[in-house]
C-alpha cells in the first residue's frame, strides 16, 4: 500500500517562510482560492480572523504550502504555531546539490537570509548544516 506524504513545518510566519523555501528550492507557493475563502466567511464556516492579507491576496492565516514542479515529490506545508522553536529539529530537509554546486548554493542561501551553523563530513560525503530565517535546520550537500 502506498501513501501520499506531506511534510509539515511549524513556524511563526507561514506565508513568509513558504515564500523563502519556494525561492530556495525553485518550487511554487500553492495558490489559495480567495473566492472560496470569502464564501466560507459569508456562510459562517470561517471567520475574518482566520485570514490575513499576504502579497495583496486574502489567505488562510494558519498556513501556506509549496509544491515541486515534480508531482512525485511531497507537498511542504508551513503551519503557524504560537510557540517559538526550541532546540534542534528532530526532522530536517536535505537539499542535495552535489559537491560541485555545494558552495554556490550555500552562498546563495546565505544571501537569502539563511545562517550557516556548521560543516561536517562522513567518508566521501560532506554537508553544511544551515538554518532558514526562523531557525529550522536543513543540510546542503
Amino acid at each position: 500500500m502506498a501513501f501520499d506524504v506531506q511534510v509539515a513545518i511549524d513556524c511563526a510566519a507561514p506565508h513568509e517562510l513558504a515564500d523563502w523555501w519556494a525561492e530556495a528550492l525553485g518550487w511554487q507557493v500553492e495558490s489559495q482560492d480567495e473566492s472560496l475563502i470569502r464564501r466560507m466567511i459569508q456562510t459562517g464556516a470561517a471567520a475574518e480572523g482566520d485570514t490575513i492579507r499576504h502579497r495583496g491576496a486574502l489567505v488562510w492565516r494558519a498556513g501556506a504550502a509549496i509544491n515541486s514542479p515534480d508531482p512525485d515529490r511531497p507537498r511542504v506545508l508551513f503551519q503557524h504555531v504560537p510557540e517559538p522553536k526550541n532546540g534542534k529539529n528532530r526532522v530536517h530537509v536535505d537539499v542535495r546539490v552535489g559537491p560541485e554546486r555545494q558552495e554556490a548554493e550555500v552562498s546563495r542561501l546565505l544571501a537569502m537570509g539563511a545562517t550557516e551553523l556548521w560543516r561536517a563530513s562522513q567518508g566521501p560525503h560532506a554537508w553544511v548544516t544551515m538554518a532558514d530565517p526562523e531557525g529550522n535546520e536543513f543540510c546542503v550537500g
